[in-house]
């Protein structure tokens, strides 16, 4: 079946399509493209925007290592750098701050209709995706490429099976998604 879907690429571009709107759907179903809950993780008063983020890293990870275990997947992991982390991690919490949304509640948030999202959110990409294509040639030669730490993943670096790390990890993120709960945030 994935052979079939790895060779078609108009069917990956409409499945693409209906799990955008999905997880946009998922989005704003959590809560997370509200503005005001955005606000509230930014000021450490509400943490449903981490616990999103948590479920779908549990969810995610149990996903994709038990696929890979059955043979459906094979990790095709990027180079990374601290460089590249650090430009990257710069230029997303300038937007998330100034905006108080990443791409993802961006896009959830255009589909629910915000205006601050589409005229913020959307421009403030193009403009931002625009600055950095024509100062990458001076990033990439100069920031990006320090600090390299390949393609390994955390399996892979302490040589270990991968279940291993994502087992003791997997409890670790269960186990701050229930304090989190119980502590009423």
């Amino acid at each position: 079946m994935l052979k079939n879907v790895h060779s078609r690429k108009g069917l990956q571009l409409v499945l693409g399509l209906f799990i955008g709107i999905a997880f946009g759907f998922l989005l704003q179903k959590g809560g997370v493209t509200n503005y005001n809950i955005i606000i509230g993780q930014l000021l450490l008063i509400d943490f449903t925007v981490v616990k999103v983020m948590l479920t779908a890293v549990l969810v995610g990870m149990i996903g994709i290592y038990g696929l890979r275990s059955l043979g459906l997947v094979i990790l095709h992991p990027k180079p990374g750098s601290l460089g590249a982390s650090v430009v990257g991690g710069l230029i997303f919490g300038v937007g998330f701050g100034l905006l108080g949304y990443c791409p993802g509640t961006v896009a959830g948030a255009v589909g629910q209709g915000s205006l601050d999202a589409l005229f913020g959110g959307v421009v403030g990409m193009l403009l931002g995706t625009g600055l950095f294509a024509a100062m990458y040639p001076m990033l990439n030669r100069s920031i990006l490429q320090r600090g390299s730490f390949g393609t390994l993943t955390l399996p892979e670096l302490s040589r270990v099976h991968a279940w291993v790390i994502v087992i003791p990890l997997a409890g670790a993120l269960l186990f701050i998604l229930l304090m989190l709960e119980r502590a009423g945030f």
